[in-house]
């Protein structure tokens, strides 16, 4: 029988339970949610790493966005709050967008 205590998408038990087998689950605190979300943020973003082509990518990186959506509504913020964040920054410093890889600084 094998033990993930993991944090899992919100179906994932009902598919666990489609498939014949039980599913064992309880739902976190704030406080366990947070520090479960940080974990399987790491999880997500090794995944991505390891992508083998450009449709895990993409898979990994959904997962990514999802959590991201998930934790700013965990900080009192809204998807449109983020995305207005990530414009003014980007406004102010600029996207990664350019590809632009800084060697060092000159004093």
């Amino acid at each position: 029988m094998p033990v993930y205590n993991k944090l899992v998408r919100d179906r994932i038990p009902e598919v666990i339970e489609q498939s014949g087998k039980k599913a064992v689950w309880e739902t976190l605190t704030d406080k366990q949610y947070l520090s479960c979300a940080k974990e399987k943020m790491k999880e997500e973003l090794e995944e991505y790493l390891a992508a083998e082509n450009d449709e895990e990518a993409v898979e990994e990186l959904a997962d990514l966005l999802e959590l991201i959506y998930c934790l700013a509504k965990q900080h009192n913020s809204t998807v449109d709050q983020l995305e207005v964040v990530r414009r003014e920054k980007a406004e102010k410093r600029g996207s990664f967008k350019e590809k632009v890889f800084l060697r060092e600084v000159i004093e």
